[in-house]
């Protein structure tokens, strides 16, 4: 079967997002759709939910419910804006498929609606980059509802620590990606995953907001706190909003070696925020801050200008106020780094104590589970796995050599490299690199794990 690149779908599907696009370009394009992947249900009497494993708010349901109850997109994010009492599933959380009926609605919901591919007349194949903790029944599972729910013509998929290491330019290394709910350190040698090495932390960019927010809530910036005027909940709501807001319009530099800030090393230059404040030369700081360098300028106001860098202001436009941030919010991955700072934060306190379902899950720094994850790896690899060390998912950057994701490439490592591949895979004019329908016909569900090329 002749694959047109310019119907081939590719979907990324991670423990809390979905991003596509449709087509394959001489220039790979960055996704056209991003959706959180999460799906609602009307609450009812037979709806019970019971505990899970996932912290991210998913839950097993009482009754069975259809992919037509699921309430997903756009539509979901309008209701929970008017304050809808909706029960929250997120199926793809847990490193599993934790509600197949939710995954179904969500991919239904990019293939459908927002793609606008037609079910009875779908031409396009889909490559799909998938969480690496998945099993092979799921992976079987997957490829069923794709071909027989979807009606997709070809098939194939290929983890995500894999797309994003190709997205890089190499074969071997260590991937750390940070997600939304979860922290996946998985190792590859020669293009293969070694599941026997890879390890979960429990901590993702969530409770990094989480503990942002914390901190400003505890004084890290006392203007922040006088000039939204807000007390308890509704405080801490408008201080996570705002952590998000910070983190999305890239005012976050993660510190270097000697530049992170110890807990409670900082009150000096709060302080010193603070009188500034007082003293009505905020703008006058921030301006300066900003400004280059002049040639003609004196050794005095050299001397001021790198005083006021030091500060590192900036203004930022939240709720219809003017927000002044200090050099506090660089402290927002500190929990990676050392999860027990989460101790006392509200939403993530406890974690070190949890019993967790998965085994190579563990609740340690991210330098530690990389050092844990090269460990599990034989002698021979550990010196190849160390050629590499690539940080991706939701803090993470593409190569700049990528015209398209030069600006925007933030977080797109997978889609990427699942671009890259999909390109490979889907020339072949005889089908023997992705599954066909013809191949599901005759060989069902098992089909994926014996033609997918980029599946061990």
């Amino acid at each position: 079967m002749s694959v047109r690149e310019s119907a081939v779908v590719i979907i990324e599907t991670s423990r809390a997002r979905l991003r596509a696009g449709l087509g394959l370009h001489e220039l790979l394009k960055t996704p056209t759709i991003e959706l959180l992947a999460r799906a609602g249900l009307r609450r009812s009497r037979d709806m019970q939910p019971v505990a899970a494993s996932s912290r991210a708010g998913s839950s097993v349901l009482a009754k069975q419910r259809s992919v037509s109850e699921y309430i997903v997109g756009k539509q979901l994010d309008d209701l929970l804006a008017a304050g809808e009492d909706l029960q929250i599933v997120w199926p793809f959380a847990n490193g599993e498929v934790s509600d197949w009926a939710a995954a179904e609605a969500l991919w239904k919901e990019v293939l459908f609606t927002h793609l606008n591919i037609r079910r009875m007349q779908n031409e396009s194949a889909v490559m799909h980059a998938i969480c690496p903790t998945l099993s092979r029944t799921v992976h079987e599972r997957t490829a069923k509802i794709f071909f027989e729910r979807l009606n997709v013509p070809g098939y194939t998929l290929i983890e995500r620590p894999l797309a994003q290491l190709y997205a890089a330019n190499a074969v071997t290394g260590i991937v750390v990606d940070v997600g939304q709910f979860k922290t996946d350190v998985v190792p590859v040698v020669e293009s293969l995953l070694q599941h026997n090495a890879r390890a979960v932390i429990p901590v993702g960019l969530a409770d990094c907001e989480r503990y942002l927010a914390h901190l400003w809530q505890n004084g890290a910036n006392q203007t922040v706190l006088a000039t939204l005027g807000l007390e308890g909940d509704e405080l801490h709501a408008a201080l996570l909003e705002l952590a998000t807001h910070v983190l999305a319009e890239g005012l976050v530099r993660v510190p270097s070696a000697g530049e992170t800030a110890e807990p409670g090393t900082d009150d000096a230059g709060v302080t010193d925020i603070a009188a500034v404040l007082v003293a009505g030369r905020e703008k006058a700081v921030i301006e300066a801050g900003n400004k280059k360098k002049r040639a003609q300028a004196s050794a005095a106001e050299r001397e001021r200008e790198r005083e006021i860098a030091a500060l590192d202001l900036i203004t930022v436009p939240f709720r219809g106020v003017e927000l002044t941030l200090g050099r506090e919010r660089h402290r927002l991955c500190e929990p990676l780094f050392d999860p027990t700072l989460l101790n006392d934060v509200v939403g993530s306190q406890g974690k070190d104590a949890t019993t967790f379902d998965e085994v190579r899950e563990q609740f340690i720094a991210v330098q530690d589970a990389v050092h844990t994850a090269l460990m599990r790896l034989d002698v021979g690899q550990r010196t190849a796995a160390l050629d590499g060390l690539f940080v991706a998912g939701d803090l993470g950057n593409a190569k700049e050599y990528f015209a398209e994701y030069r600006e925007k490439g933030d977080q797109l490592a997978a889609f990427l490299g699942a671009s890259m591949v999909a390109k490979l895979v889907f020339q072949d004019q005889n089908g023997r690199n992705y599954v066909q329908k013809s191949d599901y016909s005759q060989r069902g569900p098992h089909a994926i794990i014996e033609l997918c090329p980029t599946y061990i």
